[in-house]
């Protein structure tokens, strides 16, 4: 197999989902295109709380990234990614084969920050992947036992507030205020839906290990169990601190407003695993970079002048409540109702109709 491409999208996160589709249906650019991916699907997260709870069918959540690959003329490579070489550009697979480009485009995703583990009397399940998430929630699910959540965010309201009714207990923890950085309101809402599905809620805190089967935060056993779902804050792949990209003071791609690496300008970086001002790191970004993204990556090719992305001042959030309804976040408002899941469920099921997701 010949491995050298003129362009290579590693990673199928939301941004390149975007840039796929928007290929499929108007031209590409010129020359050999593959995508990468350890995964034949990409998951969408705005509907994982949704198939927690039962609302979807897993065909419904997914894309099948050969056949949108396909539609959109580049070439689908499975494989998981180990170790970037940012000056030729090159991409090292587990199996120990190298790729190699011109221009590469990395929507490679986070991963949860996991709390320190000793001993193994706790499974601690990260949401991400999500397909590993999926697997061994379905797992769970056969034999139900006490649940702990750890996270405060929308991750870890959503997906509290789906679980809820599936396991016998269920305790969520956050180190600060529930839903920090939305308005008040929304978090009033959140605790409320949250006291009404018997859900305990931990704020102020703070976990910092795992020994055995307890939780153990500022030096107290915070919780006792065996099954911890992790939904905490981004944190930066591993294999990318060795890339020799420039990172910001986290570990994640420093890059323009053009979505290029400072540091090599050849590669490009969006959603989660860049690091841009103004830009929070979630599903919204991510799917409002994919038109700069698609259009600066064929004006690249041929030397053309490369839009900018500017975060927008307001991002609109939906949060599912678990029983069809939903609460709404944004510019400082909040809000919630049947109408709101109504709008959330179209929004989120048009965007897989989009890229090919089975409905």
């Amino acid at each position: 197999m010949n491995n050298d491409f003129d362009l290579l999208l590693a990673g199928a996160g939301h941004s390149h989902l975007g840039v796929l589709r928007q290929w499929a249906s108007r031209e590409r650019p010129m020359g050999r295109i593959g995508l990468v991916s350890a995964e034949p699907h990409a998951w969408y997260s705005g509907m994982m709380p949704g198939l927690i709870a039962e609302h979807y069918q897993t065909r419904q959540c997914r894309v099948a990234l050969p056949k949108l690959c396909a539609a959109a003329e580049v070439e689908f490579i499975q494989g998981t990614m180990v170790a970037l070489l940012p000056e030729t550009p090159e991409l090292l697979l587990a199996t120990g084969e190298t790729l190699r480009s011109t221009w590469m485009s990395l929507n490679l995703g986070s991963l949860p920050w996991l709390p320190e583990q000793s001993g193994d009397g706790m499974e601690l399940l990260s949401v991400k992947p999500f397909a590993e998430f999926i697997r061994r929630w379905q797992q769970w699910e056969e034999i139900p036992e006490g649940v702990a959540v750890l996270g405060g965010g929308a991750a870890g309201v959503e997906l509290a507030l789906a679980m809820a009714a599936r396991v016998p207990t269920l305790s969520l923890f956050t180190e600060g205020e529930l839903l920090a950085g939305h308005p008040p309101r929304l978090r009033r809402l959140a605790l409320h839906h949250l006291q009404r599905t018997d859900v305990a809620v931990h704020e102020q805190t703070p976990i910092q290990a795992v020994h055995g089967n307890t939780l153990v935060g500022d030096g107290q056993i915070r919780w006792q169990g065996r099954r911890l779902v992790v939904a905490t804050g981004p944190s930066p792949l591993e294999w990318l601190r060795e890339s020799g990209l420039r990172l910001d003071a986290r570990g994640f791609i420093d890059v323009s407003p053009s979505l290029q690496s400072r540091s090599h300008p050849h590669v490009f970086a969006s959603g989660d695993c860049a690091s841009l001002p103004g830009a929070a790191r979630n599903g919204v970004q991510a799917v409002r970079q994919a038109g700069v993204l698609a259009t600066n990556l064929g004006q690249a090719a041929i030397g053309q002048p490369l839009r900018h992305y500017h975060p927008p001042s307001h991002s609109l959030a939906l949060l599912a409540d678990g029983h069809r309804g939903a609460m709404l976040s944004w510019a400082g408002v909040a809000a919630e109702g049947r109408l709101l899941w109504r709008w959330k469920d179209h929004i989120d099921r048009s965007f897989m109709r989009q890229h090919g997701a089975e409905d």
